[in-house]
């Protein structure tokens, strides 16, 4: 049995490119693996947001967790800050990465240019806590969208580095998972090639059906094509992507003749799109609405939570500051 690692940035709410980057796996993979799904509380600190509006959004993504199928009885769920061990190892990873690599990371320059006024040292070093919060588990799996492929790859980087600098086999070398199908970026509906809460270009999971429609319908289209079999723009091929991931492949098969013999209807694309997005979230944020509630509920799936959690991380800690040479008196 596999260990399999995710987790999601507390900034606020989940959307459909967190739910067909991971989260629609998560029922199949906590029967097939031990599942370790956790709240990235600490990640979102580099963006230094309001201390006021940190834990709702930590019981947002809980909450949505949660809805989304992840069962507390078959999968460990936990609250990143829950978990100390995760910040020790942070450190002594660090101490192994190299300020040239981690400036190089796409994810660091991006946002270095968009928060130029708060270019900090957690997020230079964004890639080591994530690496951190894998190898604290020792994992095999990551389920990741194609954008942290990257970030992944450092992780086995930092691995491949620990293993050799102290001349064992400790830490695995994790992969991304995805049930062995291509990596999946859904794109935004602004035309952006991600969808993403800081693009404000989302549909989220718990989004009710008006707000869907209006958002779909607003989406980026233009007076459509001028030849048959012509390539679509990134903007159009966005909205066939996500068609793609939430209707029914002869839904999909019908738009694409209607695009290639330059017959399509924009108007009846983003209505067929909206009703097959609502489709896939109402059942979802049916359950989020009964769940947000329970305060009891929520407590207690963090508190069991975060103590598997430490137990296996506890574990890790103890062996790297051996293997380091960090003993006690």
């Amino acid at each position: 049995m596999d260990i399999v690692l995710s987790g999601i940035r507390s900034t606020g709410n989940l959307h459909l490119g967190n739910y067909y980057g991971a989260l629609r796996n998560f029922t199949r993979m906590q029967h097939e693996n031990k599942c370790f799904f956790f709240i990235a509380d600490y990640h979102s600190m580099t963006t230094h947001p309001d201390p006021k509006q940190l834990h709702g959004n930590v019981k947002n993504v809980l909450t949505e967790y949660l809805a989304a199928g992840i069962d507390p009885e078959l999968s460990t769920i936990y609250v990143q800050s829950d978990v100390p061990e995760v910040c020790e190892l942070y450190l002594l990873l660090n101490m192994h990465a190299y300020m040239g690599e981690l400036a190089k990371t796409v994810s660091f320059k991006e946002k270095a240019r968009k928060q130029p006024e708060n270019v900090n040292a957690g997020l230079l070093t964004y890639p080591t806590l994530m690496a951190a919060d894998i190898l604290i588990h020792n994992a095999d799996k990551v389920p990741v969208g194609k954008d942290q492929e990257q970030h992944l790859e450092m992780t086995r980087k930092f691995a491949r580095r620990f293993n050799n600098l102290y001349g064992l086999e400790y830490f695995k070398e994790p992969v991304a998972y995805n049930f062995g199908q291509e990596l999946i970026k859904i794109p935004g509906l602004d035309g952006s090639g991600k969808m993403g809460k800081s693009e404000g270009n989302c549909i989220y999971l718990g989004e009710d059906p008006k707000s869907i429609e209006k958002k779909v319908k607003r989406a980026l289209t233009d007076e459509g094509p001028k030849e048959f079999n012509s390539e679509k723009p990134d903007y159009i091929e966005n909205l066939f992507t996500i068609l793609k991931v939430v209707s029914a492949e002869e839904v999909v098969k019908h738009y694409e003749e209607l695009w290639n013999k330059c017959e399509i209807r924009y108007g009846d694309l983003k209505k067929q799109l909206a009703e097959d997005i609502i489709k896939v979230t109402s059942p979802i944020r049916e359950r989020i609405l009964d769940i947000q509630g329970d305060d009891a509920y929520l407590h207690k799936v963090t508190s069991e939570g975060a103590e598997k959690a430490r137990e296996s991380a506890s574990k890790t800690v103890r062996e790297v500051r051996e293997i380091m040479g960090i003993t006690k008196f």
